[in-house]
C-alpha cells in the first residue's frame, strides 16, 4: 500500500514526509516522487475530488471510485483510487474495515475533470487533450467532450497526466507529458512556448530534473536538443509518443532547456 499512498501524496499538492526506518526504505518509490536533489514535483493546489465525486462514498458505496484532479504550470493530473471496503467509524472513532471483499469498479476519466485546464492551456486550445497513464505507460488523445473508460480491483490506483493538446500552423498536434517515471509527469515542465516559421514548428520548454521525458506529437520530430546538444530519441507511430533521456543535472533545482522541431 506504500505505492498506493505515495501515489495520492503525489496529486495532493501537500509535503512528503517519509518515515521509514533505516534499511526499510523504498527507493523506487521515493524515486517518483523525489528528484536526486532533494525537491519534488509539487502541484499548485491542494487535492481535490472531481465534481462527479462529491455527493458519491468512494469507500462505502460499492460503486465509485475516488478521483482527486490538481494542476500545474501546464499539465493537470488526477489520481484516481479504488478505496472500496475500509472507512472513518463514528462511533470507534477509528478507520475499520466494514468489507472484506469489496469488488472491482469501471468509472470514466474527461479532461473535463481536471478543473480550470483552459487556464494552463495555451491560446486557441479547441479542447482536446493527451492522458497519459503512469503505470500502464499508455497515451490516449481524447477529443473535446469525450471520455474514456478505468476499471480497477481494491486498493488498486493510476495517475493520469492530462494535457492539453497544441495544433501548430505546420499541421502538427503536440502535448508535452513531462517525466515518465514520476507520478505527477507534468510538474517537471517549467516553461513552454511554440514558435513556427513555416515549413517548421518549434517547442521550446524548461524542464526539471531527469530520467525519461515524453511528450505527443502526430508527426515524428525532425530534431530534438537539450542545452543545445542533439540528443536521441524514440518515436512511437501509433501513439505518437516521443521519448528521450535527460542526464542527472549537476545543479540543484536546475532547468533543461529543450527544443524540438516538429
Amino acid at each position: 500500500m506504500a505505492e498506493y499512498h505515495g501515489a495520492a501524496r503525489a496529486v495532493g499538492g501537500c509535503a512528503i514526509y517519509v518515515s521509514d526506518k533505516p534499511g526499510q526504505h523504498d527507493f523506487n518509490l521515493l524515486k517518483k516522487l523525489v528528484l536526486p536533489d532533494g525537491s519534488v514535483l509539487r502541484a499548485k493546489y491542494p487535492g481535490r475530488p472531481t465534481r462527479d465525486c462529491l455527493f458519491s462514498d468512494p469507500v462505502r458505496d460499492g460503486k465509485s471510485l475516488l478521483k482527486i484532479w490538481n494542476l500545474n504550470d501546464f499539465t493537470g493530473v488526477i489520481g484516481v483510487f479504488n478505496c472500496q471496503g475500509a472507512g472513518w467509524c463514528e462511533v470507534t472513532r477509528k478507520m475499520v474495515n466494514h468489507d472484506e471483499l469489496p469488488g472491482t469498479i469501471t468509472s470514466i476519466i474527461r479532461a473535463s475533470d481536471v478543473e480550470y485546464l483552459f487556464q494552463v492551456a495555451e491560446d486557441g486550445w479547441i479542447g482536446d487533450s493527451i492522458l497519459y497513464s503512469h503505470l500502464g505507460g499508455e497515451v490516449t488523445y481524447l477529443p473535446r467532450n469525450e471520455f474514456m473508460s478505468i476499471t480497477l480491483k481494491p486498493r488498486e490506483y493510476e495517475v493520469f497526466t492530462i494535457v492539453p493538446v497544441m495544433a501548430l500552423s505546420s499541421g502538427s498536434k503536440f502535448a508535452p507529458i513531462g517525466l515518465t517515471k514520476m507520478f505527477n509527469s507534468g510538474g517537471a515542465i517549467k516553461g513552454l512556448k511554440y514558435e513556427t516559421e513555416n515549413p517548421v514548428a518549434t517547442v521550446i520548454m524548461k524542464v526539471r530534473g531527469c530520467g525519461p521525458f515524453g511528450a505527443y506529437s502526430s508527426t515524428k520530430p525532425q530534431r530534438i536538443t537539450v542545452d543545445s546538444e542533439e540528443v536521441e530519441f524514440e518515436y512511437e507511430g501509433k501513439s505518437g509518443l516521443v521519448t528521450f533521456a535527460l542526464k542527472v543535472p549537476e545543479e540543484e533545482q536546475y532547468l533543461w532547456n529543450i527544443v524540438i522541431e516538429l
